[in-house]
């Protein structure tokens, strides 16, 4: 039986907004609020990788899994691949990397790139989501991805790249790229002995890395597009919609 492992970096640091991870919503942590969303899923074991002990506690204080990794990792793939090897889990197929600041992502979304990847011969998967709003092309906090073909339902395309720069609504295959990926164990081993390029580091986007390096990365059409959390702006707005849901 496949067995599909779901890992969540999380850090105390991020420049734009620090501590977002232990920011409440309905009285709950955004990053517990990840974590509670990918148990929903079914999928595999649920683990928050982190360097911060005030996360760790928060997780397990709300009945979660956590790991403490080391502070000196560049990414957040680069730190699951730490907890991973921790773990020491046997007969793990695929890591899945959620990432801990996007608390309404939709988990049908997580449970479609898992079948996806099971029944497919790809390395590497993420997601994306139609771009309905054109102020997103214009948004260098909204990551893009281009895809070789169109995406649609029941079919995924090969990215070719991914960019926080301004695109224009005429440009082909242009999407919002959601920040989930699941890997081949093997592929996750192979992408953490790269070195990072010059591409990665000026658009602050790891997945470059992959492509940079040969590494192809199929995408899949998430339902919606979750809101992920990097200013106050963006947290302020969530708590806004989460709670009024409740």
């Amino acid at each position: 039986m496949t067995k599909t492992l779901i890992l969540i970096p999380s850090r105390m640091s991020a420049t734009r907004l620090p501590g977002k991870p232990l920011l409440k919503i309905n009285n709950l942590s955004i990053i517990s609020h990840v974590f509670k969303k990918a148990e929903q899923t079914n999928i595999g074991d649920v683990i928050v990788a982190t360097e911060n002990e005030e996360i760790l506690n928060d997780v397990i204080e709300n009945k979660g899994k956590g790991i403490l990794t080391g502070s000196e990792h560049k990414t957040g793939t680069d730190r699951i691949f730490e907890a991973f090897k921790k773990l020491k889990m046997q007969n793990v197929d695929y890591i899945l990397n959620l990432q801990g600041d996007e608390p309404n992502i939709n988990k049908e979304d997580i449970i479609k790139l898992n079948d996806f990847m099971i029944n497919s011969k790809t390395e590497i998967a993420t997601l994306a989501s139609i771009i309905k709003n054109n102020k997103m092309l214009d948004n260098k906090n909204v990551v893009k991805v281009i895809t070789k073909n169109d995406l649609s339902k029941n079919s995924f395309a090969s990215a070719i790249n991914f960019t926080r720069d301004n695109l224009s609504k005429n440009y082909k295959n242009i999407y919002h790229h959601i920040g989930i990926y699941i890997y081949k164990v093997s592929a996750l081993e192979k992408f953490v002995k790269l070195k990072q390029t010059k591409n990665e580091i000026e658009q602050k986007l790891e997945q470059l890395r992959a492509l940079d390096s040969g590494m192809k990365i199929n995408v899949v059409l998430a339902k919606s597009s979750p809101i992920g959390v990097d200013t106050k702006e963006d947290y302020l707005a969530l708590k806004k919609i989460m709670e009024y849901k409740v």
